[in-house]
Protein backbone atom coordinates (compact mmCIF):
# COMPACT_ATOMS: atom_id res chain seq x y z
CA UNK A 1 0.00 0.00 0.00
CA UNK A 2 2.99 2.29 0.51
CA UNK A 3 3.81 2.89 -3.16
CA UNK A 4 0.21 2.65 -4.24
CA UNK A 5 -2.45 5.43 -5.02
CA UNK A 6 -6.02 5.93 -3.76
CA UNK A 7 -8.48 6.12 -6.66
CA UNK A 8 -12.38 5.87 -6.66
CA UNK A 9 -12.98 2.06 -8.21
CA UNK A 10 -15.79 0.32 -7.88
CA UNK A 11 -14.20 -3.00 -7.02
CA UNK A 12 -12.90 -3.98 -3.60
CA UNK A 13 -9.98 -4.85 -6.61
CA UNK A 14 -6.79 -3.44 -7.01
CA UNK A 15 -5.67 -2.09 -10.46
CA UNK A 16 -2.47 -1.07 -12.24
CA UNK A 17 -1.04 2.34 -11.53
CA UNK A 18 -0.50 4.37 -14.80
CA UNK A 19 2.08 5.98 -12.92
CA UNK A 20 4.75 2.66 -13.20
CA UNK A 21 5.02 1.58 -9.34
CA UNK A 22 2.54 0.40 -6.94
CA UNK A 23 -1.26 -0.15 -7.68
CA UNK A 24 -4.27 1.73 -7.43
CA UNK A 25 -6.98 0.76 -4.37
CA UNK A 26 -10.53 2.29 -3.90
CA UNK A 27 -12.49 2.54 -0.63
CA UNK A 28 -12.84 -0.75 0.10
CA UNK A 29 -9.27 -1.79 0.26
CA UNK A 30 -8.65 1.46 3.03
CA UNK A 31 -11.50 0.51 4.69
CA UNK A 32 -10.65 -3.16 5.13
CA UNK A 33 -6.73 -1.69 5.69
CA UNK A 34 -8.01 0.55 8.31
CA UNK A 35 -10.52 -2.35 9.68
CA UNK A 36 -7.39 -4.98 10.17
CA UNK A 37 -5.05 -2.38 11.67
CA UNK A 38 -7.84 -0.83 14.15
CA UNK A 39 -7.02 2.57 12.59
CA UNK A 40 -9.83 5.62 11.45
CA UNK A 41 -7.43 7.69 8.92
CA UNK A 42 -4.82 7.10 6.50
CA UNK A 43 -2.76 9.41 6.32
CA UNK A 44 -0.46 9.42 3.18
CA UNK A 45 1.92 11.61 1.21
CA UNK A 46 4.09 11.07 -2.58
CA UNK A 47 0.98 12.22 -4.70
CA UNK A 48 1.09 16.12 -5.28
CA UNK A 49 -2.27 17.06 -4.34
CA UNK A 50 -2.87 20.73 -5.88
CA UNK A 51 -4.65 21.61 -2.64
CA UNK A 52 -2.39 20.69 -0.31
CA UNK A 53 -4.31 17.56 1.08
CA UNK A 54 -7.61 15.68 0.13
CA UNK A 55 -9.48 13.15 1.61
CA UNK A 56 -10.49 10.11 -0.41
CA UNK A 57 -13.83 8.28 -0.58
CA UNK A 58 -17.18 9.62 1.29
CA UNK A 59 -15.99 8.09 4.25
CA UNK A 60 -12.84 10.60 4.31
CA UNK A 61 -10.86 7.55 5.99
CA UNK A 62 -7.93 8.35 3.90
CA UNK A 63 -5.87 11.79 3.51
CA UNK A 64 -2.85 13.04 0.81
CA UNK A 65 -0.86 15.55 2.24
CA UNK A 66 1.30 17.35 -0.20
CA UNK A 67 4.06 19.48 2.10
CA UNK A 68 6.22 20.90 -1.36
CA UNK A 69 4.27 24.30 -2.74
CA UNK A 70 5.24 25.13 -6.50
CA UNK A 71 7.06 21.08 -6.98
CA UNK A 72 9.75 21.65 -9.08
CA UNK A 73 9.14 25.52 -9.40
CA UNK A 74 6.25 24.49 -12.08
CA UNK A 75 3.56 22.99 -10.91
CA UNK A 76 2.03 25.75 -9.22
CA UNK A 77 0.28 24.03 -6.21
CA UNK A 78 -0.22 24.79 -2.61
CA UNK A 79 1.44 23.16 0.74
CA UNK A 80 -0.21 22.16 3.47
CA UNK A 81 1.39 20.70 7.29
CA UNK A 82 -1.55 18.22 9.14
CA UNK A 83 -1.18 19.10 13.00
CA UNK A 84 -2.26 16.40 15.11
CA UNK A 85 -3.34 16.97 18.86
CA UNK A 86 -4.15 14.61 21.55
CA UNK A 87 -8.07 14.40 20.35
CA UNK A 88 -6.77 12.62 17.25
CA UNK A 89 -9.59 14.40 15.36
CA UNK A 90 -8.74 15.76 11.73
CA UNK A 91 -10.51 18.37 9.66
CA UNK A 92 -10.05 20.89 7.52
CA UNK A 93 -8.90 22.94 10.39
CA UNK A 94 -5.97 20.77 10.79
CA UNK A 95 -4.28 21.72 8.24
CA UNK A 96 -1.85 24.68 7.74
CA UNK A 97 -1.64 25.67 3.53
CA UNK A 98 1.08 27.13 2.37
CA UNK A 99 2.27 28.89 -1.23
CA UNK A 100 5.52 28.83 -2.16
CA UNK A 101 8.43 31.80 -2.05
CA UNK A 102 8.63 33.95 -4.59
CA UNK A 103 11.54 32.50 -6.90
CA UNK A 104 13.64 35.78 -7.12
CA UNK A 105 17.34 36.58 -6.57
CA UNK A 106 17.35 37.59 -3.21
CA UNK A 107 15.53 34.17 -1.41
CA UNK A 108 17.54 31.70 -3.37
CA UNK A 109 20.96 30.30 -0.65
CA UNK A 110 24.20 31.17 -1.76
CA UNK A 111 25.05 27.48 -1.11
CA UNK A 112 25.08 26.39 -5.17
CA UNK A 113 27.42 29.29 -6.09
CA UNK A 114 29.91 28.52 -3.36
CA UNK A 115 29.58 24.66 -3.98
CA UNK A 116 30.62 25.39 -7.48
CA UNK A 117 33.40 27.36 -7.24
CA UNK A 118 34.67 24.34 -5.01
CA UNK A 119 34.31 21.76 -7.62
CA UNK A 120 34.65 23.81 -10.83
CA UNK A 121 37.55 25.67 -10.46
Amino acid sequence: MVWSDPEDLDSGAWAVSPRGAGYLFGSKIAAEFNRINDLTLICRAHQLVQEGYKFMFPERDLVTIWSAPNYCYRCGNVAAVLKIDESLDVDESSFRIFDAVADTEENQPNIGRNLARIYFQ
